[in-house]
């Protein structure tokens, strides 16, 4: 018989709602299959995925709550009289962010209803290649057939389960988003984005907040920038434990965390106590409950992650997947959205462009922010060598932070190109207040193919830190000061 949907979309994060929406604009029968599984600590959200319910939205609002307490503090030196102490309350601060979340999830039922989409709250399973059955929270199932499936659940952060009480007590940011009341002294161990934007905030909030770092931080990106970035965070309050990792979690009488941590340096074990642990220890891939091995979508057996081909499509004809569930692609929702909307213009608008996944911006919400688009300075080496990369790069002063008589030390921006004539840039990176704005808009340049010399016939903006990308000349070859200085 024939199938029920023209294109049944398992998951309703960021891509599985692109290209959702995407393929009802073409008049296609459409349908999504959204189910989230509470965290082990009983946490659980509405449609929208990730991003909308424990990821980017929720971690940039409570990025400029604390980016609100510096600028209180530096109000004082532009004359205005604000009564000290300045308190911060979470609890107003996190009913304010999860109202707004909510929003957008009932946002997103409502945008699914006026497209003429079926929205099930389901968990789906494979029974065949074109039959998914699902289940609702009570226990009732619905088959449903489709000729084209994609799926889109993303990911769920990891517990690093070989430690003792990391379950049973520790949070993820799964969960810290979603908290009612402060989380107090908190330890997020292992050095991954989401520890040190959560750590980042919670020190700007006030909180008592420690970092365990048992090797590099911010692994893939550029390793100099990932270096101030952490310089920063520890000036500005937050406390690193580098070399170290946890080996226990203990709740004691007094309801606290006593966590147990080996010292690899000094060959020691140490103990601290806790109000809040918070796993950062990276994502797996939410494909448990799909059946995928019943119908033949082949993954990595080492990462879980589903195996596709540049156009989306799986070992299995007509089951594609889009986002941080497939193999190879950046865990980003703007690139999820982009490639949803592409795979639906193929699949039912007679396209034929595919996802380009090269030169994707992207930008870490630390108190300082580090934003970056193309190659990190290793990887350019790795793939030229080092006599055939120039490298430009400056320590420059923000304006704004002259009168409050703010810590410059780590405003810090480099540009890699290629030394031949032409000297195509490779990579933009930039640390400073509003990196993701001024990232965002010399993106389109470096993906148009932009070269050093068109860059310094670029006028700048003044006075601005990104201008000061225009004026880049002094080269790390030249061991030369790379302070700017003056106007």
């Amino acid at each position: 018989g024939k199938n029920e949907y023209d294109l049944l979309v398992i998951g309703g994060g960021s891509g599985g709602l692109a290209c959702a929406k995407e393929a009802a604009r073409f008049g296609r029968n459409v349908a999504v299959l959204d189910y989230v599984e509470p965290s082990p600590q009983g946490t659980k959200w509405g449609l929208g995925g990730t991003c909308v319910n424990v990821g980017c939205i929720p971690k940039k609002l409570m990025h400029q709550a604390a980016l609100l307490g510096s600028a209180l503090k530096d109000a004082q030196h532009y004359g205005w009289n604000i009564a000290q102490p300045v308190h911060h309350t979470w609890s107003v601060m996190a009913q304010a962010v999860q109202n707004y979340v909510k929003s957008l999830n009932w946002g997103h039922r409502v945008q699914l209803q006026d497209k003429k989409v079926k929205y099930f709250n389901m968990k789906g399973s494979f029974s065949d290649p074109h039959t998914i059955r699902g289940l609702t929270k009570a226990g009732k199932e619905t088959v449903v057939t489709a000729e084209n499936i994609v799926i889109a659940t993303g990911g769920r952060p990891k517990y690093p389960t070989h430690i003792a009480g990391a379950l049973e007590y520790g949070i993820t940011s799964d969960d810290l988003f979603w908290l009612k009341e402060s989380p107090g002294k908190t330890l997020t161990p292992f050095v991954f984005i989401v520890s040190l934007e959560c750590a980042g905030f919670l020190t700007g909030i006030g909180l008592d907040t420690t970092v365990m770092m048992r090797s590099i931080p911010l692994r893939g990106f550029d390793q100099q920038m990932a270096s101030l970035v952490t310089e920063h965070m520890e000036s500005y309050g937050t406390k690193f434990l580098k070399r170290c990792f946890p080996t226990k979690v203990e709740k004691l009488e007094s309801h606290r965390l006593q966590v147990t941590w080996k010292n690899t340096d000094l060959g020691t074990e140490e103990t601290d106590s806790f109000d809040t642990v918070m796993w950062a220890v990276g994502r797996a891939p939410d494909t448990e409950t799909l059946n995928l091995e019943t119908v033949g979508v082949k993954t990595n057996s080492e990462t879980g992650k589903i195996i596709v081909d540049a156009s989306e499509a799986t070992s299995v004809p007509h089951i594609y997947a889009v986002g941080d569930i497939t193999e190879g692609r950046p865990e980003l929702t703007p690139t999820a959205i982009a490639a949803g909307k592409l795979l639906a213009q193929r699949l039912f608008g007679q396209s034929s462009e595919l996802m380009d996944y090269d030169n994707v911006p992207t930008t870490v919400f630390t108190p300082l922010e580090y934003g970056c688009v193309g190659l990190s300075e290793e990887a350019a080496v790795q793939c030229y060598g080092s006599d055939n990369i120039e490298v430009y790069h400056a320590y420059y002063k923000p304006l704004e932070f002259t009168v409050a008589e703010r810590d410059v030390t780590q405003c810090y921006m480099k540009m890699v190109c290629l030394r031949e004539r032409e000297q195509r840039i490779l990579g933009l990176h930039f640390i400073g207040p509003n990196a993701g704005e001024v990232t965002q808009g010399f993106a389109l340049g470096i993906k148009c193919g932009a070269t050093y010399p068109q860059l310094m016939k670029t006028i700048g903006i003044h006075p601005t830190c990104a201008e000061e990308i225009t004026k880049l000349h002094i080269t790390k070859r030249s061991g030369l000061d790379a302070t700017v200085t003056g106007c």
